[in-house]
């Protein structure tokens, strides 16, 4: 983004983490300033927001890529495990992005925000707290865009995929062996959320794209499949004369888009046995 011509406010709160990148961008002649607010509270991001406007003049990109993972099985979450990504993820892209929003409205010129959400809102293993959270973004992504289209603020999310700090605490599951995965560039995602960011993206709002690495995708938005409608409502006796044919709809399931696996029903342990 520095690159392009923006200026850019680091924030972390690992303090010498966004020194590190700061530097990077003013040893290629970009302009970029140090913040290091925590996005878990309303005050950190008022704080963050003002500490924009007051560097730059003006708030008119913002990216909501702040995250932390906490997995766990569901049986095995606890409440702070939950809350710790709830607040971070959820609480945070919302706090930043209402100040945000309100300073683009106030300026008058529009702007651009871009949420980070994530192929796990699709289910995976281990990740409740993180793919409820990366879902209420992909809403709030969709919503936003609704609202904020009539001040000139476009609101879209990316699904990056990258190898950095976070990436390097996932919990290993029983659904892939992450010991052995390859690196992947995070800096790929650069140019998408560049382009996100700039006027060549003016007609493009509420949606959300999977980048990183060397692919370029578009993530649908929910939508209702196959639909049937009878004269009357329905009977429980009238769902499962017809429940087959909708068995034979349902897709791979989850993140990793694994064939659907309950074919044979989901039954206890101790039926299994017999």
């Amino acid at each position: 983004m520095a690159q392009s011509g923006a200026s850019v406010l680091v924030n972390d709160i690992d303090v010498e983490e966004a020194k590190k990148v700061v530097c990077e961008i003013q040893d290629a002649g970009g302009k970029a300033k140090i913040s290091a607010h925590d996005i878990s509270s309303r005050k950190g991001c008022s704080n963050l927001i003002d500490q924009c406007a007051a560097e730059f003049g003006s708030v008119d990109i913002l990216v909501n890529n702040a995250g932390i993972l906490r997995d766990k099985s569901l049986l095995k979450m606890t409440d702070e495990e939950f809350d710790s990504v709830w607040n971070i993820h959820v609480k945070g892209t919302f706090w930043c992005s209402q100040y945000a929003a309100l300073k683009m409205k106030e300026s008058g010129g529009g702007g651009s925000i871009i949420n980070t959400t994530s192929g796990a809102h699709f289910g995976n293993f281990g990740q409740t707290n993180y793919a409820a959270a990366k879902g209420a973004i992909a809403s709030m992504t969709y919503t936003w865009a609704i609202e904020l289209s009539k001040y000139g603020i476009r609101v879209n999310a990316i699904g990056p995929t990258g190898s950095t700090r976070m990436s390097a605490t996932f919990a290993s599951s029983k659904n892939m062996d992450n010991d052995n995965l390859s690196f992947i560039d995070p800096t790929s995602n650069g140019p998408l959320i560049t382009y996100l960011s700039s006027h060549l993206a003016n007609k493009i709002s509420g949606q959300i794209f999977g980048c990183g690495g060397q692919r370029l995708a578009l993530m649908v938005q929910p939508h209702y499949g196959k639909t049937l409608q009878k004269d009357e409502s329905w009977s429980i006796q009238d769902i499962d004369g017809v429940m087959e044919g909708f068995i034979d709809e349902f897709k791979n399931l989850g993140m990793l888009s694994l064939p659907y696996p309950f074919h044979e029903g989901v039954f206890p342990p101790s039926l299994k046995e017999d």
